[in-house]
């Protein structure tokens, strides 16, 4: 049998458009209102794990139909207080979705933070006293009378200068030395170091954003549905509680027509056993 073709008939039985030929908004995929879209992009092996997840959403949507507004709750869901299963929701996240670990960013973060540190050592060369948590009285001195000053707001601008306007000059914080020969080696690293900073900063933001949108209760219940197709028995080893409560739930039909679902793709069949072994 294709599981595929079953569950996309199956889930469009219920009044839901099924799209798969789209880009779902630059997602793997995406649930508004009563429509699915998989996108076209992904490879075949991630089209039921996504139709799961997106179908995950509805049901949850049917549950707490302001989800999408306020993120859900997990004690609707589970039937539990959040902090007594969010921490294994959370590791089922970062099993099903690896970019929820934000492994890149922090990498990306500790190399920023190697390059502060280096600029900061060829500041204090010249200016042992130098606090990067206070003013560079020198430096500020320096930058009044210098193009340079635009770099301390923008990596890369364009000074256009002259009558009618006809005469530019293009200033990167990656050029300092061929473009202000006389500057000071620490205080070309001052401005790289004010950029690396502003850099450091927008990581941080990004990597803030990126937990909180992971850490919601409709994407934590999105990913433990879709982590029960990849690999059931792990997830019930990552998250027992949460397991336990979710199999009951499902047996009774709080969970609607998500059992369906996941009989359809074989989850089901050993709920049963997971309910037994998990008493």
């Amino acid at each position: 049998m294709d599981n595929k073709k079953e569950l996309i008939k199956y889930i469009r039985s219920l009044g839901l458009q099924v799209n798969t030929g789209t880009k779902a908004r630059g997602h793997q995929g995406f649930f508004i209102r009563n429509r699915i879209d998989v996108s076209k992009n992904i490879p075949e092996n991630r089209i039921i794990p996504t139709l799961l997840h997106e179908f995950a959403h509805y049901i949850h949507s049917k549950i707490e139909p302001d989800m999408n507004r306020t993120g859900g709750n997990l004690d609707i869901l589970f039937g539990v207080k959040e902090d007594e299963i969010l921490e294994e929701l959370i590791k089922v996240t970062n099993f099903v979705d690896k970019n929820s670990l934000c492994l890149k960013l922090y990498e990306h973060k500790d190399r920023i933070k190697n390059k502060i540190k280096e600029y900061e050592r060829v500041i204090k060369s010249e200016y042992p006293d130098f606090m990067r948590s206070k003013p560079f009285k020198k430096f500020d001195k320096y930058i009044k009378r210098s193009d340079a000053r635009y770099l301390l707001k923008y990596d890369r601008v364009r000074i256009i200068t002259g009558f009618w306007r006809k005469k530019q000059r293009l200033l990167s914080v990656t050029s300092i030395e061929e473009d202000f020969p006389d500057m000071p080696k620490s205080f070309a690293a001052y401005i790289r170091l004010k950029s690396a900073q502003k850099k450091q900063s927008r990581v941080t933001t990004r990597i803030s954003k990126l937990h909180k949108y992971y850490s919601k209760p409709n994407e934590l219940f999105a990913r433990f549905v879709e982590g029960l197709y990849l690999d059931k028995d792990w997830v019930c080893a990552l998250a027992p509680k949460a397991s336990k409560l979710f199999f009951e739930r499902l047996k009774y039909g709080y969970y609607q027509e998500l059992e369906n679902v996941l009989e359809l793709t074989g989850i089901i069949d050993t709920v049963t056993s997971f309910t037994q072994n998990l008493h």
